[in-house]
């Protein structure tokens, strides 16, 4: 077991009409918790690093805790880089051991665009690592993304074809009404399937990659703001849309709130519940497991990948 590309769980997503988890990380806490869902789940798993969480935790950190991960496991873990902003964050993951490298030039034209994403997937591919890109502009805030509603636009499906036919990359992560954070609704959800069915049609067996994706479970929500927190109408994408995306080629889903959520809310109760306690094991232990439990739900009932290996 160890480090690997996406390659692979990619084909059998696609076949199997199943998605694969792809899960933010920012301390040995998270990593522990997802990494021990899909060991007893026996599913793929991607683990994330985002530009926060590399300058949070330092990215040699967390490398040798995705390894420690790896040695403790009998997972094949894929190493992605998350919204990767330019050509020297991509080349300095590639380098450091990173399986896979997202390049986020979505905020820039077209042309532009192709030209940044060809020049990651160049370097990349001579060094065995797999590239993701971005054609659209997802609306929401994360770590340094932040895209107002008015700037976010929905992909189209013509260009997704060029693009990827230009620039060689891997996976493209396409835009059909998902936003990154935890509001990612206002009024009734809707995701644009149509489109998303016209771009897996002219682009068949190929990987798409649905960003802004947790669902921000009501209860996660709730349990929040009863313990002290303050994020009232909170909404998420509902989980039977990311099933049904599932169906029409987006082979990787990446869920990064809910996992905020989980671990947030156990620690609160702890703290409210518990004011003795100032072990922080005896806070992020229960944060941990929280995530644990988040994740195995999410293999299982939602992304179907669970038993896949």
């Amino acid at each position: 077991m160890g480090l690997v590309t996406s390659t692979e769980m990619f084909k059998k997503a696609y076949e199997g009409k199943y998605a694969v988890g792809a899960f933010n990380v920012n301390d040995m806490e998270i990593i522990q918790g997802i990494v021990e869902a899909a060991q007893e789940e026996q599913a793929p798993l991607i683990l994330q690093v985002s530009a926060g969480a590399r300058k949070y935790a330092n990215p040699v950190y967390l490398k040798k805790l995705v390894e420690a991960a790896v040695e403790t496991t009998d997972l094949d873990i894929c190493l992605h880089l998350d919204h990767g902003a330019d050509f020297e964050i991509c080349k300095s993951c590639v380098d450091g051991g990173f399986t896979s490298v997202m390049i986020d030039g979505s905020k820039y034209p077209f042309e532009e665009n192709i030209a940044l994403t060809k020049k990651v997937a160049d370097y990349a591919h001579d060094h065995g690592v797999v590239v993701e890109a971005e054609l659209g502009k997802l609306a929401g805030i994360e770590d340094a993304v932040n895209v107002g509603d008015h700037e976010a636009s929905f992909t189209d499906p013509d260009e997704a074809v060029e693009f990827v036919e230009r620039t060689g990359c891997d996976s493209l992560a396409i835009t059909i009404g998902t936003s990154h954070g935890a509001f990612k609704f206002k009024g009734t959800p809707k995701l644009d399937f149509p489109r998303l069915e016209k771009i897996s049609g002219l682009l068949p067996g190929y990987p798409l990659v649905l960003h802004g994706s947790s669902s921000v479970p009501k209860e996660f929500v709730d349990l929040c703001n009863q313990y002290g927190g303050a994020i009232p109408g909170a909404q998420g994408v509902p989980e039977d849309m990311l099933r049904e995306a599932a169906k029409w080629g987006v082979c990787k889903i990446n869920i990064d709130t809910d996992l905020r959520l989980a671990m947030t809310a156990s620690i609160r109760k702890v703290f409210v519940e518990q004011p003795q306690v100032f072990d922080p094991r005896e806070y992020l232990g229960p944060g941990r497991a929280a995530i644990k439990a988040m994740v195995a739900h999410k293999l299982k009932d939602v992304l179907g990948c669970a038993g896949k290996l």
